[in-house]
């Protein structure tokens, strides 16, 4: 659900939030943070810049979730719905019958109260989680495994879910959220249903200052650059492109030219491209 903020100043004017009013508003649960947690500031392990226009940011403390799912035919107990401030999607505070918490996604219409379980022969209802081979056809899915036992890696987003379109052998025919057909090991677990917060994609931050606090710094023009810093930088006053064709700042075609390796591992599973009309 949307919250539209009356104009009473002009960061509000074009602000719309999603409500948040039904979920949990105390702290999070303490045992599932990581501690000593630092923002990395779009830095890789030498210290370089890997991901450009990332730095500052309000202080957010990371919470471990658990893609794997493998507290296997044990029923849990749905507490509590949260906000997470490290991904677009809600989570939801689950406790086990033997006393253990873990967070995981919070799936479309789960509430608190609710029992998930996981496993082998579970029932296929929202929050469940079990293999591919087990899920009948048709059926929405997220937190979906690439390899046996890695943890989901496919579809985690706020609103998003993929769908189970055939079986063939060993393998399931999944229909991701991109329009793209692709081939996973059905031994592979996934969980029931579509991720929640669907309102995620409607969202208008409002003003400036609302990017720049989520961590997210100026994106500049590269005609606007100095040119040791974008191919497109340089010249005496306005000046176009000038090139051959658009670049990346690291030299590449930035516009159209396809770039992906024809003997990549994955493309052998992938029935469907996503960029397929």
């Amino acid at each position: 659900m949307l919250k539209i903020s009356k104009a009473t100043t002009p960061g509000r004017r074009h602000l719309v939030s999603v409500d948040r009013s039904e979920l949990y508003k105390g702290e999070p649960e303490k045992s599932l943070l990581v501690p000593g947690h630092k923002k990395r500031q779009g830095r890789g392990f030498k210290g370089h810049v890997t991901v450009r226009h990332r730095g500052g940011g309000v202080k957010k403390r990371l919470r471990i979730i658990d893609w794997k799912r493998d507290k296997r035919d044990i029923v849990g107990l749905v507490e509590r719905l949260e906000y997470d401030p490290m991904r677009s999607a809600n989570i939801a505070l689950v406790i086990y019958a033997d006393g253990e918490k873990r967070y995981m996604l919070a799936p479309n219409n789960l509430k608190a109260g609710d029992r998930v379980v996981a496993g082998q022969q579970v029932e296929p209802s929202v929050g469940n989680a079990l293999p591919l081979k087990n899920v009948p056809v048709g059926t929405p899915i997220h937190n979906i495994e690439l390899r046996i036992g890695k943890g989901g890696q496919l579809v985690r987003g706020a609103g998003v879910s993929a769908m189970v379109q055939s079986k063939e052998g060993a393998f399931v025919a999944v229909l991701m959220p991109s329009k793209e057909i692709r081939l996973i090991n059905s031994e592979c677990f996934a969980t029931i249903g579509q991720v929640g917060n669907l309102d995620h994609k409607n969202q208008q931050l409002g003003k400036a200052g609302r990017k720049r606090m989520m961590g997210i710094r100026p994106t500049v023009r590269g005609t606007a650059q100095h040119p040791d810093s974008h191919p497109h930088g340089g010249g005496e006053g306005r000046s176009g492109v000038g090139l051959k064709f658009s670049k990346t700042p690291w030299g590449r075609p930035a516009m159209g030219k396809k770039t992906r390796k024809k003997n990549h591992v994955n493309n052998k599973f992938i029935i469907r491209d996503r960029r397929s009309k």
